[in-house]
């Protein structure tokens, strides 16, 4: 037939698989819809396409509209072409993620799933995959289990993605958040660094933890919690408070615009126990402790959630001490009794050779109190001034909050791809 219409009197041009043509509408069945696509064969869009067609946008194709469709045969034996709907709004699809890559345009998309690979977003009728080398928060290190947890968090979080690769034989559309974020982020930040002032209280989104504090993202920047600004109770890590991919309220501490560094605080909007030490505790009172580290110089103590004392070793025992080591041991609770009280400078002063300590079981062999004498527990007997000097607070102290840019943390974060 074809080689009637391609006679020199016919200007007809045989349609070719995989090509997108124009078609009018000119019959709609339950079960099909028939097309003219400028040829003398009608095209005939079949049930099963038509079922993968969303049932308002089936509902809405009428006789005399315009569609494009997608040429899957050219002709068959009843002579009529075969063509798609689905796949020529797929092609679309192809076609937008060519430009997006090309214009290195940044385009918004919500996660739909994940395997251990990465991420999976849809992308009109199309599904692009994120590698999780691509995943802005994600470390090399982070093992395979937690790993796909952390992906698994990120279940129906809308990301910020660039195209970056498109390959429609093989069915590959690979995008990256990683790309997407340094170019908003280098569009944003200088923004966010005029508009922030010290005291201001922002929403942020952590994005990687180190030793010495965590990174939070305050939308184009990322600033610095210091592990010591993380709660007023001591944090031995910041993963002991927070996560990754976690939202959180920060504090500004101070802002370096030349240098672009951002210090945060997490604990300055919570309420400090020391506003209210010194009328919850006095000088004489016995206290329950917990010992959280152990020096040279003695024992800390935490007495309550943010409020820890020194038990100086010479307040360990009445007998001689070498080290702390001897008398208690971390994770170690005990009866104290506080010795002395600064709540200005947070200090407080505990005694253990000096509080009252559990009586022995009877028959253990040991004197009653009355063969060994009584203590003087009134609070003038502990007014007295600790051995230590003030330098033994201040060696076990975090350091002062330091900035760190965004540059340092892009380093830590940056991986290999998967």
């Amino acid at each position: 037939m074809w080689e009637y219409l391609n006679q020199e009197q016919y200007d007809y041009q045989r349609p070719e698989r995989g090509e997108i043509r124009q078609g009018v509408v000119i019959r709609k069945d339950s079960n099909e819809i028939i097309l003219d696509v400028g040829v003398k064969l009608d095209a005939v869009i079949t049930s099963a396409d038509l079922e993968k067609l969303d049932p308002d946008e089936l509902a809405n194709i009428a006789v005399g509209d315009e569609i494009p469709v997608y040429i899957l045969n050219p002709e068959d034996v009843d002579g009529r072409i075969h063509a798609s709907i689905s796949m020529a709004k797929s092609q679309e699809d192809w076609d937008e993620a060519l430009r997006l890559m090309e214009t290195g345009d940044i385009f918004e998309s919500p996660v739909t799933g994940h395997n251990k690979g990465g991420l999976i977003v849809p992308f009109g009728r199309l599904r692009g995959f994120v590698p999780a080398s691509q995943v802005m928060g994600l470390v090399q290190r982070t093992d395979s289990g937690s790993r796909v947890e952390r992906l698994e968090q990120m279940m129906e979080r809308k990301l910020k993605l660039k195209v970056i690769e498109v390959n429609q034989k093989r069915r590959r559309l690979i995008l990256s958040e990683r790309a997407a974020m340094k170019e908003w982020r280098a569009e944003n930040k200088s923004r966010l660094l005029d508009e922030l002032q010290p005291g201001d209280v922002r929403k942020g989104v952590v994005t990687n933890l180190m030793n010495f504090g965590a990174f939070v993202d305050l939308g184009g920047a990322d600033g610095l919690v210091h592990v010591s600004e993380m709660a007023w109770h001591r944090v031995k890590h910041p993963k002991d408070v927070i996560e990754v991919g976690q939202e959180v309220d920060v504090y500004v501490l101070s802002i370096d615009r030349d240098e672009e560094r951002i210090a945060l605080s997490m604990k300055r909007l919570q309420s400090d126990p020391w506003t209210q030490a010194s009328s919850k505790y006095n000088v004489g009172d016995v206290v329950e402790g917990e010992v959280t580290n152990l020096t040279d110089f003695g024992a800390f103590a935490r007495i309550e959630a943010g409020i820890e004392g020194l038990i100086h070793i010479s307040e360990l025992s009445e007998d001689k001490v070498e080290h702390p080591r001897e008398v208690v041991h971390r994770g170690q609770r005990m009866t104290l009794r506080i010795i002395s009280i600064d709540s200005e400078r947070q200090r407080i002063g505990l005694s253990l050779k000096r509080a009252p300590q559990p009586l022995p079981e009877e028959g253990d062999g040991m004197e009653s109190d009355e063969e060994v004498g009584e203590s003087d527990d009134s609070p003038m007997a502990f007014e007295e001034t600790l051995p230590a000097d003030d330098a033994a607070f201040e060696e076990t102290l975090p350091e002062e909050p330091a900035f760190y840019s965004d540059e340092e943390s892009t380093e830590e974060t940056s991986v290999d791809a998967v």
